[in-house]
This record gives C-alpha cells, structure tokens and sequence, in this order.
C-alpha cells in the first residue's frame, strides 16, 4: 500500500505556482550571473587599462605646469620686447588656448582615442560652435582688427557705444574698461571695432575749453587781464607757440557777456588743468571785483 502511494505522488503533476517559482529563480540567477560577469569584464578592463589612465593623469599634470611655464616665459620674453602691451596680452590669450586644446588632443590619444576620430570630432565641434557663436566669432575677429590697426592700446581713455573709461585688458572676445569711480565695463571686441570710437589720450596734448560769464556792467578788458593773470598762476598750463592761451569774447548772452578761455596742458593733466582754471579765474574775479552775473530777466511794465 505505501508503495502504491509513493508512485502516486511521483506521477503526480506539479503545481503551476512552483513551477512559476522556478522559471523565475533560474532567470533571477542568470541575470545575476550576467551582471557578475559584466561587472567582472568592467573591473578587468578597468586594472588593464590603470596604467595607461596613470600616465595620462601624470601627463595631464605636466602637461598643465608646462604649457603654464611656456606662457610665463613668452609674457617675459614679450614683456622686454618693443611690442605693445595690447598685443602681448592678446598672444598670450591665444598660446595659452592653442596649448591647451594640443594638451587636450595628446591627453585622448594617450586614451585610445583615435586620432582621425579627434580630429573629425574637433572640426564638427568647430562648425557647430560656429554656428551657434556667430557674434563670438565676430568678437574675436574684432580682437584681431584692434590688434593690427591699433584704434586704442592698454592705459587708453576712449568713449565708445555710450560708455567711457580707461582700456585695462584687451582680450580674444572681450575689452575692458575701468571708470574713474573704478566700475569695470566689457565691450564686445566686435562692437568696438565697428563703432564709432573717440580716444581721448592718443595725442600727448589736449585742449582745455572753458566760457566764464561777467556782468554788462562790468569792464572787460579788467576781466581779460584778470583771466590772463589767474591762468599765468597755472603751471601745468603749455605756453609754446602753438599751444598759447586762447581768451575772448564769444557771446552776448541775455543776462552777461560770455568770455571763451582755451589752453593746452599734457594730456594726463587735463582734469587737473580744467578745474584749476576755474577756481584761479573765480578767485581772481572776486579779488578784482568783477561781477560774476546771475541769470535775471528784466520785465517793464507800463
């Protein structure tokens, strides 16, 4: 009888649910074991490869404190050279660019990467980059218009596109300018070499124009000596041939006489020349007393 039982439960079918049981189990295993595997294959490769990925990273590294020496030595070589400043700066800019992207190129070859492939995919890069960077690229060509044609140099003041102030950096895209209240400005190269530009400090000497006003009643030819005699007190004031002091008469206004004062200084005195004039020339007319008119309107009534 027990025999008989036995046989029965062998014969008889499995439940579908240990079935399912099983199917999953074996899978679960297999995508354990391909996982390992894959891990195993990632980890291989990884140890195969850690020697080529030290050099590179020590190649990386040297390849960084030399290109940083190269640039240094360039700037000393450039620095005792006759170029101008604007122009050292600028090749600066571009070596240090150039030595970067061959750093970069050397760094991928080293990898595995195939050259061609480099290549191929840096002059992809460069039309899509160029492309999508138009007014970049109309940037740096004007880096290279300033640079040849010189409209400003670094440690110019030039008014361009509304705004004003000393030239502090020329770069590839950008130039900048420091105010006198010291903020910075950054104009597109491109907008600075296609704009209308006004360099103040190209030329060693400047105008300073100034008009004072005195009363109808007063004496002019007293008020025109008194000029003379407060811009004699000023120094910094040229007095050559072609640069004498320029003061007469220039309106009848509504309520004064307007006299037009013009002398010439060295450029990098100009502020200091236009404000001593008119503190001299207003202390001069209250020590001779001449009137130094208010705006009035003269009304009649009948």
């Amino acid at each position: 009888m027990t025999n008989i039982l036995l046989a029965a439960e062998t014969a008889a079918p499995a439940a579908p649910d240990d079935t399912i049981s099983v199917v999953l189990g074996e899978e679960l295993v297999e995508n354990i074991s391909g996982l390992q595997k894959i891990l195993n294959d990632l980890w291989q490769g990884f140890l195969d490869k850690l020697p080529t990925i030290i050099f590179a990273i020590i190649l990386l590294i040297l390849g960084i404190i030399i290109s940083k020496i190269t640039v240094k030595l360039m700037g000393k070589a450039l620095d005792k050279s006759k170029l101008d400043l604007t122009v050292t700066k600028f090749l600066r800019s571009v070596v240090k660019i150039v030595l970067y992207t061959v750093l970069v190129t050397v760094i991928l070859a080293v990898l595995g990467v195939p050259t061609t492939s480099i290549i191929a995919v840096i002059g992809t890069c460069g039309v899509a980059v160029g492309l999508a960077l138009q007014s970049s690229l109309s940037n740096l060509a004007g880096g290279f218009l300033i640079l040849f044609s010189k409209p400003f140099k670094v440690g110019s003041y030039i008014t361009v596109s509304g705004v004003e102030g000393f030239v502090s950096d020329i770069n590839i895209l950008y130039t900048k300018l420091m105010t006198y209240d010291n903020r910075a400005i950054y104009i597109p190269n491109g907008t600075a070499a296609n704009s209308v530009l006004t360099n103040v400090t190209q030329a060693p000497k400047r105008r300073v124009d100034n008009v004072f006003s005195i009363s109808y009643d007063a004496d002019y030819e007293k008020a025109v000596a008194a000029i003379n005699t407060a811009i004699g007190r000023i120094p910094k004031i040229l007095r050559e041939e072609d640069c004498k002091p320029f003061v007469r008469m220039s309106a009848h206004s509504s309520s004064s006489i307007d006299i037009t004062v013009r002398v010439w200084c060295a450029t990098e005195d100009y502020w200091n020349v236009y404000f001593d004039v008119i503190e001299q020339i207003r202390a001069e007319f209250l020590t001779q007393n001449i009137e130094i008119p208010y705006q009035q309107l003269d009304v009649h009534m009948k």
